[in-house]
């Protein structure tokens, strides 16, 4: 399949055509030409053109759940992939907490040969620690071998020290990445929101920020005992980012990420008892929030992820109390990301939070756009406003909370594998 991208500005850092605007020809999942604006004629099966249109390395997702093995009804690996696209990504590192749970080689080939022919690169993550029992490691260089990049308990915090710096020493010598979630229970007490004024108003049990700030202090003590790479996932806090941010400048190799329901709200949105606003960290204070911007501009979060975790109908419309934590949200994250981060990030500093960055922490190498390179490419537009409306969420479940909100920046479509497919808010 022939494609033409006409008048789009290239965002490749490391590209002698990064910031320029070109025509792009792509043919048999090759960048064949890269010519100056206006100038590509050929004959193609699919031309895409328009206002503002830009063109990058396709965007990948350090954490989203699809649910597959066990409760496909929920989402499903082959529907999720299709979600994945629409919201423009072409990589997706699935976490391994599904039913059974991804912990030994024979799950991590299932969902990569399922999943081939999609135009997603689906990376399974396998647990940390075996049958996500937080005692004992898992097959982790059996699993790295059969494709497994990263190692994980997902939103399971490492209550045992011990496993955590086995796992960080063994996976050393193979290259994988441990990404860890930071909770001490016996703080937090799985109380479901937020400590604070919001939670006190509306007679729900709150967290204090110290339950995720003890437990990433413990780690980064461990990762500076093992001499080994940590990654944090879905870090929430002020504390969090300052921790963070003094051990990058102790050299130390720690990396980080947070979710885009945390640069979007805050924990003010519960008050409502809105379940859709019902997810692990919890949204919290206002500061946090601004302290979360802050710490994507100044680099110490390396990046934004989708945190998708979609949730059927039922488990949702109950009392807050009752109801499933998660929100399913990978349609729209980029969009709402760039909406929330308008004021610090500009357009290439926020599509390196889902380029550049999340590759350097797998060890992947940054694919660039020029001519002989493999196409692997996600087209958008940056600075359109849109509406977004349940009917463009192709995801399973629709507790998307930015329905019915204005976002910034619309998804066109990904060309990856040798596979265009458009976004289905483009396609309305």
């Amino acid at each position: 399949m022939k494609i033409i991208l006409q008048n789009v500005t290239v965002l490749s850092p490391g590209s002698k055509h990064h910031m320029k605007v070109k025509d792009i020809l792509i043919d048999d999942q090759e960048i064949q030409k890269v010519a100056d604006a206006g100038t590509l004629s050929e004959k193609c099966d699919q031309l895409i053109s328009g206002p503002n249109l830009f063109v990058s390395s396709g965007w990948m997702d350090l954490h989203a759940n699809f649910r597959e093995p066990g409760n496909e009804i929920t989402e499903g690996l082959m529907n999720g992939c299709k979600a994945a696209a629409n919201g423009g990504f072409t990589n997706v590192v699935l976490m391994p907490s599904t039913k059974p749970v991804i912990d030994n080689r024979p799950s991590i080939e299932f969902v990569i040969n399922k999943t081939k022919e999609t135009p997603i690169n689906v990376i399974p993550s396998g647990t940390l620690s075996l049958n996500m029992n937080g005692t004992d490691l898992s097959e982790m260089y059996d699993m790295f071998q059969a494709g497994a990049k990263v190692f994980t308990d997902d939103k399971q915090s490492i209550k045992d020290a011990g496993l955590l710096i086995r796992s960080l020493q063994y996976s050393t010598n193979f290259g994988g990445r441990i990404f860890v979630f930071a909770e001490d229970k016996t703080i937090s007490n799985n109380n479901q929101v937020n400590e604070g004024i919001s939670a006190t108003s509306s007679g729900l049990k709150g967290q204090p920020n110290l339950a995720e700030e003890v437990m990433i202090n413990r780690d980064l003590f461990i990762a500076e005992y093992c001499h080994s790479p940590l990654h944090f996932s879905t870090i929430s806090t002020e504390g969090s980012v300052k921790l963070i941010r003094e051990a990058k400048a102790k050299g130390m190799k720690v990396t980080c990420d947070v979710s885009v329901m945390h640069l979007s709200f805050n924990d003010s949105m519960i008050e409502e008892f809105d379940s859709n606003f019902k997810i692990k960290p919890p949204l919290r204070s206002e500061r946090d929030r601004i302290a979360m911007l802050e710490g994507l501009k100044d680099g110490t979060i390396d990046c934004i992820t989708s945190d998708h975790e979609p949730e059927p109908l039922e488990n949702k419309i109950k009392e807050f109390e009752l109801a499933s934590f998660g929100v399913s949200t990978i349609d729209t994250a980029f969009s709402a990301a760039r909406k929330a981060t308008e004021n610090y990030l500009s357009l290439p500093e926020l599509v390196a939070k889902f380029t550049i960055h999340p590759r350097c922490i797998l060890g992947l190498k940054n694919s660039l756009i020029e001519e002989g390179q493999i196409a692997d490419l996600t087209i958008f537009e940056g600075n359109s406003k849109w509406l977004v409306k349940e009917s463009e969420i192709i995801s399973k479940s629709k507790n998307n909370p930015f329905i019915g909100k204005e976002l910034l920046g619309k998804v066109r479509g990904i060309y990856n594998k040798g596979i265009f497919q458009i976004s289905k808010s483009e396609n309305r």
